[in-house]
């Protein structure tokens, strides 16, 4: 499990330093969903938090929206939690309710992922955090990047460190330079549990289809993925 941890460590630095991501005495909730990227993270912030200079808490906090009206059973995540000696905060939701029962929406990831942001926040302010950190890697701030541009014609994407004043909140995405291939790779490689998504349109989504463009041009573009970030930081688009 440490090699494969390990490979990954060293990126992870190097984003979480690069932006100042993490300061001394910082309490940082970890947004577990149970998805293989949540996991990495959860997994490499305990291994940094081990040697890196600016201490810092560890807090795991999943949301349930309650997929089918059922309660999600998190008990593989909860023992890893407990394994890893931190924290983990189960907040049971009614978002799948209200989306798709009540609301009805077509487009439901937009809403969703509104709801899910509120939700997580006031969370971690309960919980006594300053910083929420998030599970989004390299080929979603490509994917992010393109969906922003087809659909409202802007040239932004997810900020790297973005600060809510209202809420007195950090956030931070410390997967920023891991790609996802490599994420997949670490969990099997470790045997880290994960929860599979019960969303009804999981994998029938607008960043579903982008993803698949981009892999339809890579052949042809080389790492397009990485070059879309590369483009975004050098242009200090969002804050890259």
């Amino acid at each position: 499990m440490g090699d494969a941890l390990d490979k990954l460590l060293s990126p992870m630095r190097a984003a979480v330093e690069r932006y100042q991501m993490i300061k001394p005495g910082d309490n940082i909730a970890v947004g577990l969903s149970g998805g293989k990227d949540s996991i990495i993270l959860l997994a490499l912030l305990k291994r940094l938090q081990r040697f890196y200079p600016s201490p810092f808490k560890l807090f795991a906090i999943t949301l349930d929206p309650g997929f089918n009206g059922k309660n999600t059973d998190y008990t593989q995540i909860t023992l890893l939690c407990e394994n890893l000696d931190i924290p983990h905060i189960i907040k049971r939701t009614q978002l799948s309710e209200i989306i798709f029962d009540l609301r009805k929406e077509s487009n439901p990831c937009s809403l969703c992922s509104r709801m899910r942001r509120g939700v997580l926040h006031k969370a971690a302010q309960e919980a006594g955090c300053n910083v929420v950190a998030l599970g989004h890697h390299l080929d979603d701030a490509a994917q992010t990047l393109l969906m922003n541009m087809f659909a409202s014609g802007t040239i932004s994407c997810f900020s790297p460190v973005s600060v809510l004043t209202r809420r007195e909140l950090r956030l931070i995405r410390p997967l920023i330079y891991l790609r996802q291939s490599s994420i997949s790779s670490a969990v099997k490689k470790c045997g880290l549990p994960v929860v599979k998504s019960k969303c009804p349109v999981d994998g029938k989504t607008h960043r579903k289809q982008i993803e698949n463009l981009i892999l339809s041009l890579s052949p042809q573009y080389g790492n397009l993925s990485e070059r879309l970030v590369g483009a975004m930081q050098k242009g200090h688009i969002s804050g890259w």
